[in-house]
């Protein structure tokens, strides 16, 4: 524990040292220890250091306090200070933005403006029906074509074959049909009369005339020549006549006939319902 020195009796209490420098100045004549010295003026030092710390906490508030604000200062300058709006250029607004905004205008145009042309691919498509139709003339050209070289065939061998003289009796169905089948795979000629090559009328003329019997080289005068009767009374030997067609009823719903183009005398069924039975 620091001793104080005894202060004489009779002589004035000086104030307490509220400062080192002050200690130093009043005892400085006496000169006291400095472990004394030291001790008397400890509590005076931290008081001023507390004091000092305050001085400082409150500056360094008084700073963040105004950089803080600064910062919201600057962050805000964007939100005001360069609306659109503004002289700034890059925020001014544009002639078409104005041109917009503005109300109904007129616009001139002067005579010598034109229409500028329109142009269209050059191509056409080619319809089903027109695909239709080619194929279809392509076919008749092509039967047409074969018809004429078998009319050129037929007619340099029909000269070998006279006109059929009446060799047979009685025309009756079953006679007539068995001399039909003497024809069996003769081709098909248009307006064929011969053995060379038969069309329909032309198979059923050249049959009957065997016969004795003259009949024109057509189907539907054919047709006309005999006698029609019931389908459930036709025999072989009968005809089966039809729109455009002729040929000898086979039996059991057959025909035996010359068909078309490319095709032989030939015994197939009664491909239609539309048909009726002659008998000569």
């Amino acid at each position: 524990m620091a001793r104080f020195p005894r202060r004489r009796s009779g002589a004035p209490i000086a104030p307490k040292p509220t400062t080192r420098t002050a200690l130093v100045r009043r005892e400085s004549p006496a000169a006291p220890s400095t472990a004394a010295t030291t001790t008397a003026a400890a509590p005076p030092r931290r008081t001023d250091s507390l004091a000092r710390r305050l001085r400082r906490g409150g500056t360094k508030n008084v700073m963040v306090m105004a950089v803080a604000a600064g910062l919201v200062g600057t962050l805000a300058i964007p939100a005001y200070a360069f609306a659109p709006g503004t002289d700034g250029v890059q925020f001014g607004a544009t002639a078409q933005t104005r041109l917009t905004q503005a109300q109904a205008q007129d616009v001139e145009v002067t005579e010598d403006v034109i229409a500028a042309p329109v142009s269209e691919d050059a191509y056409a498509a080619t319809t089903a029906a027109e695909i239709e139709a080619a194929r279809a003339a392509a076919e008749a050209e092509a039967a047409r074509q074969a018809a004429a070289a078998a009319m050129t065939s037929y007619a340099a061998s029909a000269a070998e074959y006279s006109a059929p003289a009446a060799v047979y009796g009685s025309a009756d169905p079953a006679s007539v049909f068995a001399v039909a089948q003497q024809y069996l795979g003769v081709p098909y000629v248009y307006g064929g009369a011969t053995p060379a090559g038969f069309d329909c009328s032309g198979l059923v003329m050249y049959v009957y005339a065997q016969f004795g019997i003259d009949l024109p080289h057509s189907s539907s005068a054919q047709g006309a020549a005999g006698t029609q009767i019931s389908i459930d009374q036709a025999v072989p030997g009968d005809l089966v006549v039809m729109s455009g067609h002729i040929g000898f009823y086979a039996g059991n719903g057959q025909i035996l006939h010359a068909p078309y183009e490319g095709t032989v005398v030939r015994t197939q069924p009664i491909w239609t319902s539309d048909y009726w039975i002659v008998r000569i």
